[in-house]
């Protein structure tokens, strides 16, 4: 193994995110970490609404922890959410490249309409402010984006191999500059093995099968437009990869690590996250 490599893999936890430019924070568990995600949300939406302003997002369904407690806080609060468009990160396609039904158990539409129809009719966003990648129009997510001024906060997970929506690494033989790999916008794409696996195992009971093989995806482009990117992790798994974006190459091979270059990122993870990966049988 490369030694820079393992030197990063290596960085202890007390450690973890000095003198990296992107803002580490470390919660005790995953009940932190979505109360974490949902604070953030709100605070944006608050200052937004106080200013006269619209909120843009992009909003990923994964991790999913955060939506039950944050349309109970609006609900509670009264935060009004007519003014929030959200940019849905991606969807999985079938074979035929069509979106999953939204009733199957993977559909992230599926899931994102029913969170937000679980907001107050008085303060949910109409449903054209929902903003779901489609096939065939997927250069209308850059243009909306445009129009609405751009996108003030991404919010998201990462991937076992560094993605961020589904922006997938190149494969191997695959050649693509870190400059055009950071222009990709909305876009169909195969997912790859890793996902598909690391997926089976969360979403599937490890039934790799089951996970479908195409997806649409929000770029790049769209994602490192915004004005804040907060990104969260949660997974035992996540430990190699954050110590890499944060601390790693800023490389198209790891796509989260182009975090490095924006003015305003910032990872939350939970206390399993910032643990050193060992490598062990059990």
């Amino acid at each position: 193994m490369d030694q820079k490599l393992l030197a990063v893999l290596n960085i202890p936890e007390e450690e973890l995110g000095k003198g990296s430019p992107i803002a580490l924070e470390v919660v005790q568990d995953d009940e932190m970490m979505c109360q974490a995600m949902a604070e953030e949300i709100l605070a944006l939406v608050r200052e937004n609404n106080a200013a006269g302003r619209h909120t843009v997002f992009i909003w990923p369904v994964g991790p999913v922890g955060q939506y039950a407690p944050l349309a109970r806080r609006i609900n509670a609060e009264r935060i009004d959410f007519k003014n929030v468009h959200v940019f849905q990160m991606d969807e999985y396609l079938d074979d035929d490249l069509d979106p999953i039904p939204e009733d199957h158990p993977l559909s992230f539409t599926g899931f994102l309409k029913r969170f937000f129809q679980s907001i107050d009719p008085e303060l949910r966003p109409a449903p054209e402010q929902h903003h779901i990648p489609t096939r065939g129009r997927e250069a209308e997510n850059w243009t909306e984006i445009q129009r609405l001024g751009g996108v003030d906060m991404a919010v998201g997970g990462i991937g076992i191999n560094g993605h961020i929506a589904f922006n997938e690494p190149p494969e191997p033989g695959e050649s693509i500059s870190d400059a055009a790999f950071k222009a990709l916008g909305t876009r169909v794409l195969r997912i790859s093995r890793e996902t598909r696996t690391i997926n089976g195992f969360t979403g599937a009971r490890g039934a790799i099968d089951l996970i479908p093989q195409y997806c649409i995806t929000i770029g790049m482009k769209e994602i490192l437009s915004a004005k804040k990117i907060r990104f969260y992790c949660n997974r035992e798994w996540q430990c190699g990869i954050v110590r890499k974006i944060l601390h790693g190459e800023v490389s198209c091979h790891v796509p989260a690590s182009f975090f490095q270059q924006h003015p305003d990122a910032k990872l939350t993870v939970t206390r399993q996250v910032a643990r050193v990966p060992m490598g062990a049988l059990r």
